[in-house]
């Protein structure tokens, strides 16, 4: 079986391809992406796999815009943090859904019900349904967060936060203070978690608050540099792929 991952997260990759393997040795992963962009001409010059695992979430925006471009002729996971509900109401046909951290049985599961579809899924016809649920869904954001701090816990409002980092020592959230709180979650559920119109990641290491932003410079011919209010010296840089989400996000 030939598989197609569309994801922009390494760690995430590397987790996909050796539970693929644990699952079935010979599954060959013939590519990975991690733009739409890149996606589109992949499957436009090349023949389609036996399925593809796609993240929502990906470098310059949301996998769904790859299929105004792409008709798929295979079928199609969708890898996501989506709530349970929402998985269930879309397990249909050939297109199937993981939920994150994706476990081993729910991979062996989704790929043996790609292994015995017989037909063409219609992928056009979930994917409209699929957008329809998203946009009625009201979303809800995380609002608080509660810490582990000595003996006791204290709480940690989301308007009290400048901006999240990682790095090796872990996820840390950044306070207006200055001060860094580490947290069991990765940039990825938080990115999840927090109302987009206010967080924003803007790279594999950061999620900055939109009020945390001091000003904006050029860097290089394509690439932006975030300088932020209470810690100017940190490199904070935009991918050429991501600057058009980021002013879109800001100019509003």
């Amino acid at each position: 079986m030939q598989v197609v991952i569309i994801e922009d997260e390494k760690p995430n990759v590397t987790r996909l391809k050796k539970m693929l393997t644990d699952v079935d040795p010979g599954i060959e992963v013939i590519a990975v992406l991690d733009t739409i962009t890149e996606s589109v001409s992949w499957f436009q010059q090349n023949e389609h796999p036996d399925v593809v695992l796609m993240d929502i979430r990906i470098a310059d925006g949301l996998s769904f815009d790859i299929f105004p471009s792409i008709r798929f002729q295979c079928p199609v996971i969708f890898v996501t943090a989506y709530d349970e509900y929402a998985v269930r109401a879309f397990k249909v046909n050939s297109l199937d859904y993981l939920l994150k951290p994706v476990e081993r049985d729910d991979l062996q599961q989704a790929l043996n019900k790609v292994k015995a579809v017989k037909q063409q899924p219609d992928t056009d016809g979930l994917m409209k349904h699929l957008l329809e649920l998203l946009s009625k869904k009201e979303a809800t954001y995380r609002t608080r967060f509660m810490i582990p701090f000595r003996d006791e816990y204290r709480t940690i409002p989301v308007t009290d936060i400048d901006f999240i980092c990682y790095s090796l020592a872990g996820t840390h959230l950044v306070l207006k203070d200055c001060t860094h709180v580490p947290v069991s979650l990765t940039l990825e559920e938080l990115e999840e978690q927090l109302d987009p119109q206010v967080f924003f990641r803007v790279n594999r290491q950061h999620i900055i608050h939109a009020d945390s932003i001091d000003k904006i410079q050029t860097y290089s011919t394509s690439k932006l540099r975030v300088v932020l209010k209470r810690d100017a010296e940190r490199e904070i840089l935009i991918s050429r792929e991501k600057v058009p989400l980021f002013k879109q996000w800001l100019d509003r």
